[in-house]
């Protein structure tokens, strides 16, 4: 709505926020419509109308005949206001159905009203239409098998996906022109759109629900356990990861494998010293070397480290879930309702070290066989504390971070040898595809998307693991490209 008509305000940021589904919050499958929704759209839409026509360059944008305009002009003023519009609102050219439909609000609005609030009226009932609202595809006219999206279809597929937005001129220039119709022609446009500015928003939107990192400002910690930790620091933690990863997709080699492995970081001033490094000055993020003997690459920053644990003490069943799950996508369930009642993280008190505090915890016989999973790439992280930062000791004792599980080739001991471990795997860029593949699509991945997942993961391998290229091959699936079976009306 902010990018259509301009206004000062982010109306999602006012609406309740969007169930999680797949993990990014676009799974149309998932998103339920609550009355107190509908109500707080509303509310959003007849503020978005109210500022956008008052600004003259919303309307030099979508109506310029409204400049001096006479009465006996209004109705074909209203008329292409209406046109050009509605095209941008519901993505695709108005029927002319549509049309008169909204100019009969028009003119019973004007009745009493002014021809700027008879506008307002058309802006606010369009963007609450099901056509602006949700992405409708009914596919090509006439009859192909597979179905294909319609042009302004495969438009909107591409610009949301890349974009995160409605298309661009030249996006829209293709619809209308007809030459979105073959793979060829949406690779074209999918490698241009990588040079948007934009792409790096979506990249970040990726990142913040992919990782453990969204809620890092609002981490805190005993002041007398942690006393350098602020959640200033939690929020510099997440740009930090945010800034090295722009720069791994957009500025270096943009591979999965060098994000994992990159013997460097971001930080400015106040987070370098946080984190015991020297010769950093000012608020802009730096690229600075790491210790290579204790941090490596991503996994070992103090977003994640930090956002993987949730109070004082570190939880090495939730960092190794992470990686097992979100990382190599070996799936770990969560124990049956009537064992998860019983089973409570250990308390501090039990065990001078969380290998100590876990061992036991997870030798119960029904415990066993899962943290037999969870627990060794947990383990291999209690180097760094509850806020991410270095630690030898725990408790006096020395921390054994050694380990190993059959998901990874060799046995690690510490985490730069388990990151090395995981940057070796091929089931972490299968994971990384998969993942990508729930974001591109909108919706959970399920064993009927078997060959565009093969096809997927096997393009990645084939460009080195290469990001970028990752999200040109996700434009060439079947299941972008084409449409699913309709199914019969009950």
């Amino acid at each position: 709505m902010s990018t259509l008509l301009g206004v000062s305000f982010l109306a999602g940021d006012r609406l309740p926020p969007e169930v999680s589904g797949n993990g990014f919050g676009n799974d149309a499958n998932a998103q339920p419509s609550s009355a107190f929704l509908i109500e707080a759209y509303a509310k959003q839409a007849s503020a978005a109308a109210e500022e956008a026509i008052a600004s003259d360059d919303f309307l030099a944008r979508y109506a310029p005949c409204a400049a001096d305009l006479l009465e006996q002009d209004e109705p074909a003023c209203a008329a292409e206001f209406i046109a050009r519009f509605g095209a941008q609102a519901y993505r695709r050219p108005l029927t002319d159905d549509e049309v008169a439909e909204l100019l009969e609000l028009q003119a019973l609005v004007r009745v009493d009203g002014d021809f700027r609030s008879s506008l307002a009226a058309v802006i606010e009932a369009a963007v609450q239409t099901p056509d602006f609202l949700y992405r409708i595809e009914l596919g090509a006219d006439g009859e192909s098998s597979p179905r294909r999206p319609s042009d302004f279809e495969m438009a909107s597929r591409l610009s949301y996906m890349l974009l995160g937005g409605p298309p661009d001129e030249q996006l829209w220039a293709a619809a209308e022109a007809q030459q979105l119709g073959s793979a060829d022609q949406v690779r074209a446009q999918a490698i241009r759109l990588l040079d948007s500015p934009r792409v790096r928003d979506v990249v970040r939107h990726f990142f913040q629900n992919y990782l453990p990192i969204g809620g890092l400002s609002d981490v805190a910690r005993d002041t007398s356990l942690f006393p350098t930790f602020t959640p200033s620091i939690g929020t510099l933690m997440q740009e930090e990861t945010l800034r090295f990863l722009e720069h791994q997709v957009f500025e270096e080699g943009g591979t999965w494998d060098s994000a994992l492995t990159a013997p460097y970081t971001f930080v400015n001033e106040q987070l370098a010293a946080f984190y015991g490094i020297d010769g950093v000055s000012g608020d802009a993020f730096q690229k600075v070397a790491l210790d290579t003997s204790k941090r490596l690459g991503l996994l070992t920053q103090g977003a994640l480290l930090t956002g993987t644990t949730v109070t004082n003490i570190t939880n090495p069943v939730r960092r190794g879930g992470f990686l097992l799950n979100h990382v190599l996508c070996s799936e770990v369930p969560l124990p049956p309702e009537e064992l998860l009642a019983q089973v409570k993280p250990p308390e501090p008190y039990s065990g001078k070290t969380g290998r100590e505090r876990y061992t036991a915890h997870s030798a119960q016989e029904a415990c066993a066989g899962c943290h037999a999973l969870l627990d060794p790439p947990g383990f291999a992280l209690e180097n760094f504390d509850a806020v991410g930062l270095w630690r030898d000791t725990e408790g006096g004792e020395t921390i054994d971070a050694s380990g190993s599980i059959p998901q990874l080739s060799q046995p690690f001991d510490g985490p730069v040898q388990l990151v090395e471990q995981i940057a070796a795997s091929s089931e972490t860029y299968k994971c990384f595809a998969k993942h990508w593949q729930q974001f591109a699509y909108g919706r959970e991945v399920t064993a009927a998307d078997k060959c565009a997942s093969s096809q997927l993961t096997t393009a990645f391998a084939n460009s080195g693991h290469d990001i970028k290229q990752l999200l040109v091959e996700l434009t060439q699936t079947d299941a972008f490209l084409t449409l699913p079976d309709q199914e019969p009306l009950q």
